[in-house]
């Protein structure tokens, strides 16, 4: 990857996608066009400071928008394009589904569609170079039971409006490659954790509202299973993927660090006990709390939820060399120590229209 290439990073402002857009700059040489709708969890703030790098463009659009897609290819001519843009969160899918249908397919299919059409136009050189790279989630391969693993080869079956959502997207970038030819990859991930993840998620909101002696919710006994993977080892395998994965392919990114939601917010208490102990927090010490795993509350489970999930990273390893560097607990220490750093940001961002609510309630009997 060179500085001649140029990549359209579409949710560039999220939380994946702006870890990606630092991690590209540290590791390769290309100019980066960051692409965003700016929703809820699209902030600027995750970006903004890398805007006076002369390689670094943002674009503030909808992917669901033709006319403006069409009109940014043909501006800036990529050489590659990866997909970041999506509605991610399940509670919110089960409020209000359309948003999820909008982006994550009918914007999938405005980037593949203006990306068929794009190719035609340039050399075959240029065309086989090119990449379209579709990140996407272990959530569409529905639940596991006590064992196995999610493999590139697991039948799909998405239980909630948004891993349904995925699944239709992912369906369609493997048709385009098939039907039109269209370079295209796939990247199914397991559950990312790290800085910039919007406090809707179990992790920020979590150790936010440990700081805050607030409750901290686990959906049901918190027996549900998550494999965690922590994003710059994520980042790092999309680069791998950019630049050893063969068109047509699937690849899975698993952090093989598989816990129980209890377990997670039981992790993220010890971290916080050795940063910020909650015996010289003011907010504890008001409660008569000396401990922050005394903040764990269980409330009603969501609509759907998956039992677990765990993904078989096998091929990424056998193929293209990757395996995460981070196991859970140094994840969550990292992750941890950068929430407490940037509290301004945690601000900023939920000051627009968060409050850190339960979500997801509208599909419940």
């Amino acid at each position: 990857m060179s500085e001649r290439d140029t990549i359209i990073i579409t949710g560039g402002a999220g939380f994946i996608g702006a870890n990606f857009v630092r991690f590209m700059l540290a590791h390769s040489d290309a100019s980066l066009v960051i692409v965003d709708k700016l929703t809820y969890a699209g902030h600027l703030e995750n970006i903004q400071d890398l805007f006076s790098l002369q390689r670094v463009q943002f674009v503030e659009a909808d992917i669901a928008d033709k006319t403006r897609i069409n009109r940014l290819f043909q501006d800036v001519k990529p050489s590659m394009v990866i997909n970041f843009a999506a509605e991610s969160h399940v509670d919110r899918s089960i409020d209000d589904p359309r948003p999820f249908v909008d982006t994550n397919i009918v914007g999938t299919f405005v980037l593949l569609e203006t990306a068929r059409h794009y190719l035609e136009s340039v050399s075959s050189e240029a065309r086989s170079h090119f990449r379209f790279l579709h990140v996407s989630t272990d959530e569409v391969y529905g639940s596991l039971g006590a064992s196995g693993r999610f493999s590139e080869d697991t039948p799909y079956a998405p239980n909630s409006p948004y891993a349904a959502s995925k699944a239709g997207a992912d369906h369609l970038v493997r048709a385009y490659f098939h039907t039109y030819g269209v370079p295209t990859i796939t990247t199914n991930c397991s559950n990312n954790y790290g800085p910039y993840q919007f406090p809707e998620k179990l992790i920020p909101l979590v150790l936010l509202n440990a700081l805050e002696g607030k409750p901290l919710p686990i959906y049901g006994k918190g027996e549900n299973i998550r494999d965690w993977l922590y994003v710059e080892d994520h980042c790092e395998g999309l680069l791998l993927v950019l630049r050893k994965g063969c068109p047509g392919e699937k690849y899975n990114l698993g952090g093989t660090n598989e816990r129980t939601n209890l377990q997670t917010v039981q992790t993220i208490c010890e971290s916080l006990e050795r940063c910020c102990p909650a015996a010289r927090n003011p907010t504890m010490s008001r409660q008569g709390r000396t401990e922050y795993q005394q903040l764990i509350t269980f409330v009603p489970d969501r609509p759907g939820h998956d039992r677990r999930y765990a993904i078989d990273p096998s091929k990424m390893t056998r193929e293209l060399g990757w395996r995460p560097q981070h196991d859970f607990e140094g994840g969550v220490t990292l992750t941890v120590q950068w929430y407490v750093e940037h509290q301004d940001w945690c601000q900023a961002v939920l000051d627009k229209n968060y409050a850190r609510e339960r979500l997801g309630l509208s599909g419940s009997a």
